[in-house]
């Protein structure tokens, strides 16, 4: 089974929790605070696979969780790091956002790329301690790691592609000039996922050849395949545009060609303008010197502006004179297409930062309940049990603006707020 579009979710480990402890040895007096920090939280990596060319292995998993961090201890130990997790995908994969489409990143430019890192380790207690505040009682937990759907859309790499109706022979081409050996056979739909074939032609020399699964009439609507398909065209320098042109079919090659184009064109306008070698193929079944409509074909094909090959893909006829002009014509264009990324690092971290900061409250038989990322990452910080720690709660709620938005909420003296399971009544 060929699968190019999936969506995932994706999870960096959590950041270790500091740890509250103090030294106790024999003959040492007031050893003081000694809580070690926590691990960092494991990080999300994707990673090319050369060996693969699809996301079949994403059918079944789609939860991808780092490892948290490890929490710190007594004696100045540190927790241990989270092991990151590393997913690997095939080359051309692009990373988008599954909301808004833009691209966080294509995997054909680099061989890694960090989608997630995990959450910063909490500071243990000894960092707390001062010349005042010689007992610190409390000590700062672990950062969440960052989270995120992702859309995995395979775009596979190849210089040349193969596009053309079903049963022209695009797949028997394929086999002639190069070692692939994809599925061969007298019924439409044969081949049912793109094939990627490197063409050696010698010294070093050669490129990667595409066979599209066979376009019919609106394939750029959905019909038959070719909706599921062209995106894989997205990336080729040069298509080779392959017709039958002994018409094994009844078909009228020129229609054909006609067709094929309008879908690329309706697909992508930018697709429809990318150079073409136009591919007459089955030529040994037909006497296409003298056949006028191959006369017709030939008038066509220049008014296009295209170079046009008659061969044989089951005699070879032709075959290396069309693979000397894809040479030639490969030399002339730009590299194979990368995508830039659509999602800068700094609007990346504006809507986390947007996003951490978001406080909200809500209102539910008489309580007053007060939410958000990040009050839930500084709850961990707080020993209620300690009034200093609590005083630090109380300025940072304040200064935060909790208070403010309490008020704003109708919040009046005496009214109880709960923030996670923490409850007080509110004093103005």
């Amino acid at each position: 089974m060929f699968i190019d579009h999936i969506q995932i979710y994706v999870k960096a480990g959590n950041g270790g929790n500091g740890a509250i402890s103090f030294h106790r040895e024999k003959y040492v007096a007031a050893g003081g605070p000694d809580g070690g920090d926590g691990g960092r939280g494991g990080n999300i990596i994707f990673r090319v696979d050369e060996g693969s060319n699809t996301l079949l292995a994403f059918r079944y998993k789609r939860k991808f969780v780092a490892e948290n961090g490890g929490d710190g201890k007594a004696d100045k130990m540190h927790g241990k790091n989270g092991a990151d997790t590393v997913i690997l995908v095939p080359p051309g994969t692009l990373l988008k956002d599954p909301e808004t489409g833009k691209v966080l990143f294509d995997m054909s430019e680099a061989n890694e790329f960090v989608a997630c890192r995990g959450g910063r380790g909490g500071w243990g207690n000894r960092h707390f301690a001062t010349p005042t505040r010689q007992i610190p009682r409390f000590a700062k937990s672990g950062t969440a790691g960052e989270e995120r759907e992702l859309l995995l859309e395979l775009k596979m790499i190849a210089d040349v592609g193969l596009l053309g109706f079903p049963s022209v022979g695009k797949s028997s081409i394929l086999a002639r000039i190069s070692a692939a050996k994809p599925k061969i056979a007298g019924y439409h739909f044969t081949t049912l996922s793109p094939n990627l074939g490197v063409v050696a032609l010698g010294e070093g020399r050669g490129f990667v050849a595409a066979d599209i699964p066979g376009l019919i009439e609106g394939a750029a609507d959905g019909a038959g395949l070719g909706h599921d398909f062209l995106r894989h065209v997205d990336r080729c320098r040069l298509l080779l545009h392959v017709v039958d042109i002994a018409a094994t079919e009844g078909r009228d090659p020129i229609e054909d060609m006609k067709v094929i184009n309008r879908e690329l064109a309706q697909y992508s306008p930018e697709l429809a303008e990318r150079p073409q070698i136009v591919v007459a193929n089955k030529c040994d079944m037909v006497l296409y010197e003298d056949e006028p409509y191959c006369r017709d074909f030939e008038e066509y094909v220049r008014s296009l502006g295209c170079e046009l090959f008659y061969i044989s893909a089951v005699t070879g006829e032709g075959i290396p004179e069309m693979l000397v002009a894809v040479e030639n014509k490969l030399r002339e264009l730009p590299p194979i297409k990368v995508y830039e990324r659509e999602i800068t690092a700094e609007e990346e971290a504006a809507e986390s930062a947007a996003g951490e900061r978001e406080t909200t409250v809500r209102r539910e038989d008489g309580i007053f309940y007060v939410e958000g990322k990040w009050l839930y990452n500084f709850m961990g910080q707080i020993n209620f049990d300690d009034y200093q720690s609590l005083s630090f709660f109380s300025r940072v709620l304040q200064k935060n603006g909790v208070i403010d938005l309490l008020r704003e909420h109708g919040c009046k003296d005496g009214d109880t707020v709960n923030i996670y399971d923490f409850e007080f009544d509110f004093v103005q």
